[in-house]
């Protein structure tokens, strides 16, 4: 009793209660195992568990409890964490290994009169009870129920049984993580499926877009599409050959992509591709233009489907599966990028079936769907009434056209040039003139303007490339050019000195074009803020994005001297700001994630590390991780912003632990779990952590009155805010 004297004695000996509770569970389960026959064995191993488990759990907590304290030695406080976890550890592991022995001797016994050992089905995905042991589940919320029900119902299906499933534990986490999603994958099978992936066929990076120009010409609702791609081709090749100096393109397996444009189907009754030519909206046109353009370039096996028969054509296999689980094996397509039209178009194809392959979608949407318009049960429970929300989808599954909405992806497209720098600084000495082209294809977005006109005309001579099929009434002294071809476009650009915005259309491709040639963009600003609550376009967005002006990201991102957001109801400020911009003379600027390379550069690490199947790995990688901690009422997108890093949702999975908030410094007192946006976070006051119960709620843009956000921040690359410094290296 001598080592229990002092301080430390109770600590000492928690140490060896713990080790002596271990060793007493293990003796009594060898027991069990080695004698399965005995009436009560099953219940007797199941109780030692549970025992074994709550007496480490308890200690743990006293312990911790002294640790929050102050009162143990800091190597001390070391090695009991450490302890603790290894045991709780272990012991998920025996029981793992002990459900296979128990389901073994169960079979044994029930065929023990003929003498022979009837054994379970071999596993497609090899050893399997060496793959037992998860350490934890964190980050797949339907893990643990979805085992339970298999317990009871993986004899319902035969299928079950094709993809390994014997009724063990283990076999069922195989199944449930790689072939429904549901539980993390063990890092032995990680391995193991990493080896096979380095096998598949590699892709061959294309030096010609003929083959993709042929393919658009055969389809006349592709038309804007193929010319696009065609204009710009030389750029594309310039820039992929840039690229595969820089990085080890052909080293990526080559997936099988399908790309289904809901919009463009006749059954959306958009009529886009017929209104593309008069003046009608190319913003999504013209990002599933370069999306095409960038995956047939990086090699992969390219499907396009424009109709719903044929999304059904391309979707055969899957809709004639009766059995139920999905469908795996080569016939699968890896991605689907869709829009949100089409989106509910596949949902209506698949059935039932749906939700095993949502993890391959990835969505093009402009404006962005934040996690509580995503969710839901959430979105219900708040009255977020959206046509677009409630999909149930990972946010980051979601590609936006600009970097606004952190908890989705930032997709973007390429802004068109046709001259090289040499050939815009000569135009702007020898044309480039007083000229105001007004941003505007529709003569309906010029309505109520002529007053904000009126001011442009007196610095400078007012151009305009609209449609006017309603015949709205224009001021006399706008100079129409009518609708424009891309290249005819570019030239115009080049030769105005000022782009003027009319406050719509709203985060539009157009004024970074202006900007690349060297024409200033004058950006209407927006007091207050347009958002969901006071603005008709944006009552059914899912959103609760505030857009500070006609264009955010040309404000933030840019700005002076090429981007000048001005409040266009005030004719001092306007008058201000163009005395000002007539002055100057600006080089054209294109930030790099809006340049062929940058698209290439961004939508190959896409492909190649994003996962929301099986979650193999965290990406961005953790040596990104900047943690930050909010104050009450502030998101982390506002905290990550004021430290110039972004919010990576990727890794509340990480953060949302008990362990990884003590290295921060955060002490919890108590600890919660809710399903709620501000999760998780912490009270100061009451030293009170919450921690996330639902991962499709991890959120950017969640804030509390009474609670620290723990905000995932990172850094980024200049020009390429999608990847962070470390991700090329990864």
């Amino acid at each position: 009793f001598v080592l229990f004297t002092g301080k430390e004695s109770s600590q000492k000996l928690s140490v060896l209660l713990i080790i002596f509770g271990f060793v007493w569970g293990l003796m009594l389960l060898r027991y069990t195992i080695q004698y399965p026959r005995h009436e009560n064995s099953v219940k007797l191993r199941e109780q030692i568990l549970e025992l074994s488990k709550r007496y480490v759990r308890v200690l743990a907590e006293e312990n911790q409890n002294m640790i929050d304290g102050a009162s143990m030695a800091a190597d001390l406080k070391k090695t009991i964490a450490v302890l603790l976890d290894d045991i709780l550890q272990r012991l998920g592991k025996l029981e793992n290994k002990v459900d296979d022995i128990a389901t073994i001797g169960s079979t044994n016994s029930t065929n023990s009169t003929s003498g022979n050992v009837v054994q379970a089905p071999p596993s497609k995905q090899g050893n399997v009870p060496d793959l037992c042991g998860l350490t934890s589940i964190d980050g797949f919320p339907h893990c643990e129920e979805k085992i339970m029900w298999m317990k009871e119902m993986w004899q319902s299906e035969s299928c079950y049984a094709n993809y390994g499933v014997n009724g063990s534990t283990c076999s069922f986490i195989v199944y449930l993580s790689e072939v429904e999603n549901f539980c993390p994958m063990h890092p032995v099978r990680i391995r193991q499926i990493a080896d096979d992936t380095a096998l598949k066929p590699k892709v061959q990076i294309l030096a010609s877009l003929e083959g993709l120009i042929e393919l658009l010409s055969s389809r006349e609702e592709l038309l804007w599409i193929k010319q696009r791609i065609q204009r710009m081709e030389g750029k594309w090749i310039t820039a992929l050959t840039s690229l595969v100096k820089k990085q080890n393109l052909e080293h990526q397996p080559k997936k099988k992509i399908l790309l289904h444009l809901g919009l463009l189907t006749k059954e959306s009754g958009f009529k886009i591709a017929e209104n593309a030519f008069k003046g009608g909206p190319l913003g999504e046109l013209v990002q599933w233009s370069d999306l095409i353009a960038s995956v047939y370039l990086l090699g992969h096996s390219m499907t396009l489907s424009t109709s719903v028969m044929e999304l059904k054509s391309h979707l055969s296999t899957l809709t004639g599966n009766t059995a139920g689980c999905p469908i795996r094996g080569e016939k699968l397509l890896d991605l689907i990028y869709i829009d949100i039209v089409g989106l509910k178009q596949l949902n209506s194809i698949l059935g039932a079936s749906f939700t095993h392959y949502r993890c391959v979608l990835r969505v093009l949407d402009s404006f962005g769907t934040e996690p509580e318009f995503n969710h839901a049960q959430y979105a219900k429970k708040k009255n977020h009434g959206s046509p677009w929300g409630k999909l149930n989808l990972i946010p980051k599954q979601f590609y936006n056209m600009f970097p606004h909405t952190p908890d989705n992806s930032f997709l973007g497209f390429v802004v068109e040039q046709h001259f090289n720098s040499d050939n815009i600084t000569q135009l702007r000495k020898n044309q480039r003139t007083n000229k105001a082209l007004v941003y505007g294809k529709l003569a309906e977005y010029w309505e109520d303007k002529t007053s904000y006109l009126d001011i442009v005309r007196k610095k400078a001579e007012v151009h305009g490339t609209f449609h006017n099929e309603h015949r709205v009434q224009i001021p006399d002294y706008v100079v129409n050019h009518g609708i424009l071809n891309g290249l005819n476009l570019q030239l115009l650009l080049s030769k105005s000195k000022v782009f003027v915005g009319l406050g719509f259309p709203y985060e539009g491709p157009a004024p970074l074009e202006a900007i690349a040639n060297g024409c200033i963009f004058l950006n209407p600003k927006f007091r207050p803020p347009k958002n969901r609550q006071n603005t008709d376009f944006f009552k059914k967005k899912p959103t609760f994005r505030e857009l500070s002006s006609q264009h955010p990201y040309a404000e933030i991102y840019i700005g002076k001297p090429h981007v000048w957001t001005v409040d266009i109801e005030n004719p001092s400020e306007v008058e201000a700001a163009l005395d000002q911009i007539m002055e100057l003379q600006v080089e054209p600027y294109l930030p790099y994630e809006f340049t062929n390379e940058g698209m290439l550069e961004r939508l190959n690490w896409f492909i190649a590390k994003q996962d929301f199947c099986r979650q193999r790995e965290i990406w961005p990688p953790l040596t990104a991780l900047r943690t930050k901690t909010a104050k009450p009422h502030q998101s982390c997108v506002e905290v990550c912003q004021e430290s110039q890093l972004i919010c990576e949702p990727a890794f509340f999975y990480h953060l949302n632990k008990q362990a990884e908030l003590e290295r921060y410094g955060i002490h919890c007192k108590t600890l919660e779990r809710h399903s709620d946006l501000y999760a998780p976070s912490y009270d100061p006051a009451n030293q009170k952590c919450v921690l996330q119960s639902d991962y499709l709620l991890f959120s950017c843009a969640g804030s509390h009155e009474n609670y620290n956000r723990i905000c995932p921040c990172r850094d980024y690359v200049k020009g390429q805010v999608a990847l962070c410094q470390h991700c090329l290296e990864k």
